[in-house]
């Protein structure tokens, strides 16, 4: 048997709908891409959605919307991949990582309050395996430190606090107390590359919760135009009978999604609550039958927040960072793929260029050093599921014993 670690699940309904956009004439940037954010703003019940061509794209657009740039520090989890924190780089601010609770992925809480200076203008919380993060707890860290805020930028100043920008990259369609994850920070960007619970092959998105609009504010206007070279109008707009003339108002990016990756997934929304279902059965049935003897693993529902299942996290009991390599490498043979998530931002060579030292992120480490992901996707058989289980929990108890 082979069972791959995470392939995208693409039905014929969406590969119709990617043959008729191709055959339409209109493949760039369109009705479709803007169907998607309509369709994904009613999907969460926010203010707003804009696509583009990835997370990275989106989180880098969100610090840029409220000015942060050289001379501000954004704080980010040292337990994540590297565009939650690259991004700030881009923008010329400074990275500051702080390392994850002994017991949970999320961020040390304290050690984020400690780490707030009066240069801080952002928190990127990271929704690891599509489990949320505290956010009422990260807001009251922000209003704590409201007197110490300040900014130039118009939209920021309606915050008028530390901004709350989520990594959502894994957490689309997850909920706690009933609400749909981005409906917590003041903006969650999503991810929607091809290994995502929702994909469009490559694509992302930003949504937002504030109503902008009563100051005179068009948050998505500032995106479509900041994603599209700076341009006063978007290709549809321009290719109207007499309209195609339109200013350069910034010098702007190039991360606007295409028809033909929206056409993805308006299908993709479409099925998506099929897909979280088969999921947490998949969820379910790990948690009943791995041995917890040799395993923990990562919690995915409580009384109030339901994870998106995104990833299957689990760590082997008293295994160094060899024998969970030894593991991987024994299911590997078994045909069963698998992952690490992830290896601590401190640990790679640019960021040890940044200055920072892993020796300073202890939890991190500890987490990563005997992680191991299983595979977790819908197209899973309940036969593969088993052969899953039957065999990480003989490689760990052939290892470890």
């Amino acid at each position: 048997m082979q069972i791959p670690f995470s392939p995208p699940q693409i039905s014929e309904d969406a590969i119709e709908s990617v043959v008729e956009t191709l055959r339409n004439g209109w493949i760039t940037t369109g009705p479709k891409a803007k169907q998607f954010e309509e369709n994904l703003t009613s999907y969460m019940g926010t203010e707003g959605t804009v696509c583009m061509n990835s997370a990275t794209a989106a989180l880098e657009m969100t610090l840029r919307l409220l000015g942060i740039g050289p001379g501000d520090e954004v704080i980010t989890s040292a337990y994540t991949y590297t565009a939650s924190a690259s991004v700030i780089d881009h923008v010329g601010a400074k990275i500051v990582l702080v390392d994850t609770q002994k017991k949970s992925l999320e961020m040390d809480y304290e050690q984020l309050e400690e780490k707030i200076t009066e240069k801080t203008k952002a928190i990127i919380p990271i929704d690891i395996a599509g489990q949320m993060c505290d956010y009422e707890k990260i807001f009251d860290i922000a209003e704590r430190k409201k007197s110490i805020f300040s900014t130039n930028n118009e939209v920021h100043r309606k915050l008028n606090r530390i901004a709350v920008i989520d990594d959502g990259a894994h957490s689309f369609g997850a909920k706690k107390n009933g609400l749909p994850s981005g409906r917590f920070a003041d903006f969650t960007t999503f991810s929607f590359h091809a290994v995502k619970n929702l994909t469009t092959a490559e694509g992302g998105a930003v949504t937002w919760t504030k109503d902008y609009s009563k100051y005179g504010i068009d948050i998505a206007k500032i995106f479509e135009v900041g994603i599209l070279h700076g341009q006063s109008k978007d290709a549809l707009c321009k290719m109207q009978k007499g309209n195609w003339e339109y200013d350069i108002q910034e010098l702007g990016y190039k991360f606007n999604m295409t028809d033909i990756n929206a056409a993805i997934g308006i299908d993709q929304l479409d099925k998506y609550d099929e897909n979280l279902k088969r999921r947490k059965e998949i969820v379910e049935y790990y948690e009943a039958h791995l041995n917890p003897e040799f395993l923990t693993t990562l919690k995915h529902f409580d009384n109030e927040k339901e994870s998106s299942c995104h990833l299957y996290i689990t760590w082997i009991k008293g295994a160094s960072e060899e024998k969970r390599n030894e593991i991987i490498t024994q299911l590997a043979e078994e045909g069963i793929a698998t992952n690490v998530h992830y290896k601590p931002l401190p640990m790679f060579t640019a960021y040890k260029n940044y200055g920072f030292d892993i020796k300073d992120f202890p939890n991190a480490l500890a987490h990563y050093e005997n992680e191991l992901t299983l595979p977790l996707y819908p197209q899973l058989t309940n036969e593969e599921v088993e052969y899953i289980v039957k065999h990480v929990n003989q490689a760990v108890s052939e290892v470890l014993v």
